[in-house]
């Protein structure tokens, strides 16, 4: 079995250090990937410091990834050597539940395999993209198309698809008015997709220190939210609310600044439950939804849309040496908008 140099949390909270893996042998269907970025998801912390439960040790984060096949199994005819590729936050599904057969396989009713932090179905543990090379089932592996750079279509494989796929499904169209709650790595990300499918996008914050930013990036509006007039010049304006916010925060007064028949969609998640009351939804028929990520054929679609429209993350290329200051910095929210690991670091004593 072929080794690749990594970069590994040996246990909750340790600071992640060198590590060497192996990856299996390409089989009939499988590619064998070179990384060369993987972008730096909020969720690798909280996975490596075993916050959400359930951690495997040792953890190799990453499921931003993208890279070049280097070897293709004689069954793969989607992919050839020297293609640009990428692997989201899955390498498999069951294939045959009513979710993964309507290619929506985030959803796999038995659960899909994560990129990381998981297990193949034959129980080997799954290492991510924090390294020089991955193989992967070539039905879950993602063509990046030309005219995105690499580096900064790495986070679209989560930051991206989390965003374009609840605002696909729950129908965003030209002219809708879409308020996005937050803007970090998925904020800036909802930003640039609303304004490509022709919405008038407001970004809602608590900083107002975002605001030149948040026009920068495409917003037609940005407003305060810590000013509690806010929520009182904005009532019954928007037709989607579109919040990236894990802090803990008020559902029931962003759902008062949706119009009659609007929509609510959460993709940020708070560590603790947030009290929802009935009234806000009520009295304007308002609706409450969230979503998880994109299916492989989405995931697609989201990437020749950002090709065609030019949309692509704002990003900070790193080594993997400074990646526990990067996580450092990203709990204080100082980064824009998204860390990136050049793996070719990897290769640095």
């Amino acid at each position: 079995m072929p080794t690749t140099q990594a970069y590994a949390a040996s246990a909750a909270k340790a600071a992640l250090g060198p590590f060497t893996l192996e990856r299996r042998e390409p089989r009939a269907q499988d590619v064998l990937i070179d990384i060369q970025y993987c972008g730096v998801c909020h969720s690798d912390i909280h996975q490596a410091r075993d916050e959400w439960g359930g951690a495997l040790f040792p953890m190799v984060p990453g499921h931003e990834i993208v890279g070049k096949v280097s070897q293709v199994g004689g069954a793969v005819t989607a992919f050839k050597v020297g293609d640009s590729v990428g692997v989201g936050c899955f390498v498999d599904s069951c294939r045959e539940c009513p979710s993964c057969l309507e290619g929506e396989e985030q959803y796999c009713e038995r659960g899909c395999v994560n990129t990381y932090n998981g297990r193949e179905h034959d129980g080997a543990p799954t290492y991510g993209g924090y390294s020089r090379s991955i193989t992967v089932d070539a039905k879950y592996v993602l063509r990046i198309p030309e005219g995105i750079p690499l580096e900064r279509a790495a986070p679209l494989l989560c930051a991206g698809i989390t965003t374009y796929s609840p605002l696909r499904h729950y129908g965003l169209k030209a002219g809708d008015k879409l308020a996005v709650v937050g803007l970090g790595g998925l904020g800036h990300m909802g930003v640039k997709l609303g304004k490509a499918m022709g919405a008038e996008v407001t970004v809602l914050s608590t900083s107002p220190s975002k605001r030149d930013d948040a026009l920068a990036l495409g917003a037609a509006h940005f407003a305060a939210t810590s000013d509690k007039k806010t929520f009182k010049a904005l009532a019954n304006q928007f037709d989607f609310i579109l919040d990236t916010v894990s802090a803990p925060h008020d559902y029931n007064a962003y759902l008062g600044l949706l119009k009659r028949d609007g929509t609510m969609i959460l993709v940020g998640a708070p560590e603790a439950p947030s009290p929802l009351a009935s009234f806000p939804l009520i009295m304007k028929r308002r609706k409450l939804g969230g979503s998880l990520i994109g299916g492989i054929r989405e995931t697609q679609e989201m990437l020749d849309f950002c090709a065609k429209h030019q949309v692509a993350s704002d990003v900070e290329v790193i080594p993997i040496q400074k990646i526990n200051e990067a996580y450092e910095r990203m709990l204080k929210g100082d980064v824009r908008y998204r860390f990136v690991i050049d793996t070719a670091s990897l290769d640095s004593k």
